[in-house]
């Protein structure tokens, strides 16, 4: 059946190719697809490309389960055994078929959750966490306002209909964003498929299918999250990478079969406009820090990776580098150590930061130009300009 499903959404992109083309230099064309809100944005700055309606609330569906997922693993230890309640092997809905007393490790847990979209798998992991369903769904809004998506509210870890359950389109490419930077979050977001064993029963195991039918059929497809109920539509967030261009789309109550289809026409808006400038390479040094007690008077420092900052249109001039280093490090230091950072700015907001690294080691000893320096700066302190 889902090998149909591939073939028919194959031949559905094919026949779409023609308004594909159109869509990727007429962003109105994009207007007219059918999903009530959308966004486009680049994923490492957050900057939008493209959006329609996209602060509007919505019902947010299974996408909700990005959070689910996200508090799970800044939180936990993925190596936990949770033991399933009878709660959880009783939520309505799509299901990793859990049954009362079962054991899984709560990473397997977490990636059933989100292949098979099981809602059963969310209140386990909430139960765990949390002790409730209602404690946890607390937790996933301060987390949300805390990343900026500040128009979402949860009432429960599934995405099931609430009244008091809702997001927006430009909130969930936050989440989905913040989610894209930890690469546990994306190694699991990105399965196609996996077979997840049971600890208790250990003969169980089931074979679980990713939801997001974009995987390994839209080229550079690396994530998210499905998302379907009467109340939202068709939802879904995608994600993926050409050329170290880096994209998330989220498609909002979508028409019945519309929602990948729109998703990769909004991605390949994206790939056609949007271009990688390097301001500076990993490999670069780009400043000079102070060193006291050191041997040496002063380091070398480079970015931990490259400088890249996303170019649509003519908006290159609203981009700047701001390069901030620590004012002095204290020896020893060794290589690779973090002695600052670089900062990208987009409209004087900073939308990404790199960490600046020692290009190399300073040993502790003497060095008069070192001794000096260091009594420059505690002068410096002294009088409050530090």
């Amino acid at each position: 059946m889902r090998f149909l499903q591939g073939i028919c959404l194959i031949s559905i992109f094919c026949f779409s190719m023609i308004a594909t083309v159109f869509a990727e230099d007429n962003p109105q064309a994009l207007d007219d697809m059918t999903a009530t809100s959308m966004i486009l944005i680049e994923a490492s700055t957050g900057k939008v490309i493209y959006e329609k309606n996209a602060e509007s609330r919505q019902y947010p569906a299974s996408t909700t389960k990005m959070m689910t997922l996200l508090l799970a693993i800044e939180n936990a230890n993925l190596d936990d055994t949770i033991t399933v309640d009878a709660q959880a092997a009783a939520v309505e809905g799509s299901s990793m078929h859990l049954e009362t007393d079962d054991q899984l490790k709560l990473k397997d847990l977490v990636t059933g959750m989100m292949l098979a979209s099981g809602n059963d798998a969310t209140v386990a992991v909430a139960d765990y966490l949390a002790g409730s369903v209602q404690d946890y769904a607390e937790y996933m809004t301060e987390k949300a306002q805390a990343i900026g998506a500040t128009n979402t509210h949860f009432a429960n870890s599934s995405g099931l209909p609430n009244s008091d359950h809702y997001s927006t389109a430009h909130d969930l490419a936050r989440i989905a964003a913040y989610g894209y930077k930890n690469p546990i979050f994306r190694q699991i977001v990105g399965t196609k498929e996996k077979e997840i064993q049971w600890q208790f029963p250990s003969a169980k195991k089931i074979k679980f299918e990713n939801t997001n039918e974009l995987l390994g059929v839209y080229p550079g497809a690396n994530g998210m999250k499905t998302g379907y109920t009467q109340a939202a539509g068709e939802c879904l967030v995608a994600s993926a990478e050409r050329n170290g261009v880096n994209l998330i789309a989220v498609v909002m109550h979508a028409a019945d079969n519309e929602r990948f289809i729109e998703a990769a026409k909004l991605l390949d808006y994206g790939f056609k406009n949007v271009k990688m400038v390097k301001a500076f390479a990993k490999d670069e040094v780009v400043q000079n820090i102070r060193v006291h007690g050191g041997k040496i008077y002063q380091l070398t420092a480079r970015p931990k990776a490259d400088i890249l900052y996303p170019i649509s249109g003519d908006d290159s001039s609203r981009f700047s580098i701001q390069i901030k280093p620590d004012r002095y490090v204290k020896a020893p230091v060794q290589k690779d150590t973090v002695v600052g950072y670089v900062s990208i700015l987009y409209d004087g907001q900073e939308v990404n930061r790199i960490d600046l690294l020692a290009d190399e080691s300073a040993p502790a000893g003497f060095n008069l130009f070192s001794f000096f320096g260091e009594l420059y700066d505690g002068i410096f302190s002294l009088l409050g300009f530090a």
